[in-house]
This record gives structure tokens, sequence and C-alpha cells, in this order.
């Protein structure tokens, strides 16, 4: 098995997994600290020799998840500086094969490419050159400094991975013309801001987006509040400066204080559009980098060549609002604030405790929450491609875990090790149990190896007349317009 590869920069050697060869931490730009903290991603400096690439690189600068997502969602630390860097999975003997490159999730301040449950071993089994990478999160991703740095580093670190694998794929058996850029939650949100973004066009064919689109980033002036708040906080200057030369840890830390105190005290008119979304360190509609709304942008024909597969899961929000407990504590009162601010009345309710006639209000919640933040701007998206000429498929994944006593349903994240086919991986039992169903997994992971290989991942594209989703449940079969009543109660209604 031939485990050395020459890339730009120079000789990588990798480890076998049996038929895979896999390749870990190799940098495809230079360590973002010293003169570069902050900067845009620069090209990684050229080694001599063979350089071992056998573990993963260290992790981007992040909290930890808040408990109790800290436990259902685990994630390795790795310490050091070099961590723009990327991991490659490819059959021995590839050549010209289709490529996956993974964007991880995290509401960009959590997350790297090195999380067991996006283990590339089963796509390069099947036939894809599998890549997940890291990059720059929080503070060093995305604080908007202004005239004073680039804005948007984490995105653009993200297209910086991207050229390296058009440069350098080849020469572990992928083709760089058939690269598929896919990502969950945050990492769908930013595949959409890709698909939007002209810096990246041209750099991939076809795009996943798992629970999450391209509705939510944040504007100028709510992204300078933002980091004018983090400076105060600090008590330093808001500049590049400034902030490099204050202690790793304790910048990390005033990033998690600050956006904890933005989600408890919300404030219209200081935070905008902070107080729904709740995410203060996003990439924000910078005018160049980001030029406007990704969404806007697919509404306005950016991307349409591409073939996009989306979808969401049925309860996304439960993840949020089961396991700490809140679910029981939402009330009509709560419920009754939350569809106000979302722009719904009432009678909007009727469809939900339709469905569901037995809902408690926290669990109605969790529904209405899911389609404002998650199913609606994913359907929002597939109506924006109709008639474009890259396909549109949508699909849902409706397997119920049993964990929490089944309140869990099918949460944000549970696809994953669907989609990877890793339920075997260590840390997937916390979200789908002990027992999750290996042939889902073999059925989801078949449909996403045909889409990243024919653009076809086995069901109708979109459309608005019947209006196809491929559901993933207990029972998998194309539904047209599911919760279709529900689905109505949002038309005409800004998310």
């Amino acid at each position: 098995m031939q485990l050395e590869v020459t890339t730009t920069s120079g000789a990588v050697r990798g480890s076998a997994q049996g038929s895979v060869r896999a390749f870990k931490g190799v940098p495809y730009a230079a360590p973002p600290f010293g003169d570069l903290r902050f900067a845009a991603p620069a090209p990684p400096a050229p080694w001599d020799g063979v350089r071992t690439c056998t573990d993963f690189g260290p992790t981007a600068l992040k909290p930890p998840y808040p408990v109790p997502v800290d436990v259902l969602l685990p994630e390795p630390v790795i310490p050091g500086e070099d961590v723009l860097t990327v991991n490659v999975w490819t059959p021995d003997g590839a050549d010209g094969l289709p490529v996956l490159v993974w964007v991880h999730g995290g509401a960009f301040v959590n997350g790297s490419g090195a999380v067991p449950q996006y283990d590339g071993t089963a796509f390069a089994r099947d036939g894809v050159v599998t890549v997940t990478f890291n990059y720059r999160l929080g503070v060093d991703g995305f604080l908007h400094f202004g005239d004073d740095g680039p804005a948007n580093r984490g995105l653009l670190d993200q297209v910086a991975a991207l050229e390296w694998v058009r440069d350098n794929i080849a020469a572990f058996g992928g083709d760089p013309a058939r690269v598929t850029v896919a990502g969950e939650s945050a990492g769908a949100m930013s595949v959409v801001s890709l698909l939007s973004m002209p810096r990246a066009e041209g750099l991939f064919g076809r795009a996943v987006a798992q629970s999450g689109s391209g509705h939510f980033a944040l504007q100028p002036a709510t992204a300078s509040r933002v980091a004018e708040a983090l400076a105060a906080r600090l008590g330093v200057p808001l500049t590049r400066e400034a902030l490099a030369a204050v202690d790793p840890a304790v910048l990390v830390a005033a990033q998690q204080a600050l956006s904890q105190e933005i989600s408890a005290t919300p404030d219209p008119g200081r935070w905008g559009e902070l107080v729904l979304n709740a995410m203060a360190f996003e990439p924000v509609v910078d005018g160049d980098v980001l030029p406007v709304l990704p969404v806007r942008a697919v509404q306005a024909g950016a991307g349409s060549s591409v073939d996009l597969l989306i979808g969401t899961n049925t309860d996304e929000h439960a993840l949020f609002l089961v396991p700490n407990g809140f679910v029981d504590l939402v009330g009509e009162p709560v419920l009754a604030m939350v569809l106000g601010g979302y722009g719904l009345t009432p009678d909007a309710l009727r469809p939900y405790r339709s469905d569901a006639p037995a809902a408690t209000p926290g669990e109605l919640m969790v529904a209405v929450a899911t389609d404002w933040f998650f199913r609606i701007p994913a359907l929002r998206l597939a109506e924006a491609r109709a008639g474009a000429p890259g396909t549109t498929h949508v699909y849902e994944f409706a397997w119920p875990s049993p964990q929490f006593g089944g309140r869990l349903g099918a949460c944000h994240a549970l696809e994953i090790p669907f989609v990877f086919d890793t339920l075997g991986a260590p840390g997937s039992e916390a979200l789908g149990g002990p027992d999750a169903p290996q042939e889902l997994a073999d059925v989801v992971h078949r449909a996403w190896v045909d889409f990243v290989t024919t653009g076809d991942p086995g069901w109708p594209a979109y459309d608005l007349t019947g209006r196809p989703v491929q559901v993933f449940g207990t029972l998998t079969s194309v539904t047209p317009d599911p919760r279709g009543a529900q689905r109505k109660v949002w038309e005409g209604v800004r998310v």
C-alpha cells in the first residue's frame, strides 16, 4: 500500500486502515498565530523530507460545550497552534474518484474535523475520497474588526481548504472537478455561505446542507456591537494587536461569557438579530467576503448550477430543550411569547396541535422552533432554486432516538453517524442509544454516496407542485409535502 503522497508543500506519510489510507493533520494554511493572528489564511511553509501525518492536528481555540450538551456531543481538544489542517481518507489505488469535503458544525464556536463520527473510512470504502478540516472559530474566526482586519476569517479558512483540495486532491486519488462540499448545523450554514460567495465559485460542483441554511448572518452594525462589547469586557482596545496580546484562555472565556450574557438578557435594541438566533460569533455580511445574506444571493441565482442536497431532522430543537429539562418548564405564556417573537399568532398552533393533540407547551415549542430555525429556511432555499440548472433534493431525518425516554425524537445532529456510517464510533451512543439501526445507516449513507457520485440520491428532485421529500425514519419513503399545513403557517412570515 502506497502511504506516501507529495503535496504542494511537501511529502506526507499516512497510515493504513484496512484497504483505506488515512492522512491526518496535513497543513492547508500556516498556523494563524503570531504575526498571522486575525489575518487571512496564509500558505503553509514548505517542508523537506516526509512529514508524518498519522494523527489529527491541533483543534482551533474553543470553549467546551455547555452542560449537558458536552456529554451528548463529545469532541476532542488537541493543543497546539498548527490548527489549519485537513484529514484525508482514500481507498488504496484510488484514481479520479469523487471527493466529499466536510465542514464541521458547532455554532461557529465549537467543533473540529477530528470528531470520531466524521471518520471518512466508510465513504472511502465506497469510492469517495473524503476530507475533513479545521477552521478558526469564535473570536479568532468571526469577530468583526471593521477596518482593522479581514472579516469572516473562518469562511476564508474554508475557502483555503477547498483551494488546497483543488490543488492537491488528485495526488490522493480524487478528482478536483468532482468535489462536493457538505456540512451540518454551522457547517451547513457555511456550505450555503460558500454557495453564495464569489471567492468559492468553481471550487465545488455539489453541496449538502444538513440542518442549516442561508438565513442567518450578522449585519455589520450588530457584529460591531458584539466586538465592542467583547473588547470592553476584556478592557482592551478593539484592535487585532490588542486582542492578540490577550491570553487565549482569557479570550475564550470572555467570548463564552458574552455569548451567555446575550442569550440571558435579550435586548433587540442592542443585539438586533441575535435576540433570536443567539450566535454572537458567526459570519457577517461584510460586503466583501460575504457580499449579501446567503439566502438572498441564492434567490438571485448564486450557485444555481451546483447540485444541492438539503434537509433537516424532525425534532431538531429537542436537543436544546429536552436534556436540560427546559421542555417541562415551558408554559402557555412562554410559548405565546416565542410565537410572537417569530411573527406568528396563536392561531398558528392549530396544525401543530392537530398533529400532536397530547403535546405539552414545551413539546409544541420544540416543533415550532425547529420549523423557524431549521425546516422552513431549508424549504425556502429549495424553493428559491426551483427551475435552476442544478438539481435540488430535500430530505427529512425522522428516526426517533430512544434516549431521554424517547423525548429527544429525531433531534439535531442525530443523523451524522448515519450519514458517515459511524454508529460504532466513540460518542455516537450518547444521542442514538446503543441499538441505533445499522440498516437505516446503510440506506442514508448510500444516498449520500450516490449524491456525491452522481448528483442523484435516489428520489425525485424538489419542485413546487409535488414537493417530494425523502423521509428517513422507521419506515423510509418519499412523502409529498410532509406536514404541509404547518409549512403553510409560515407563508409570508420572515424567517
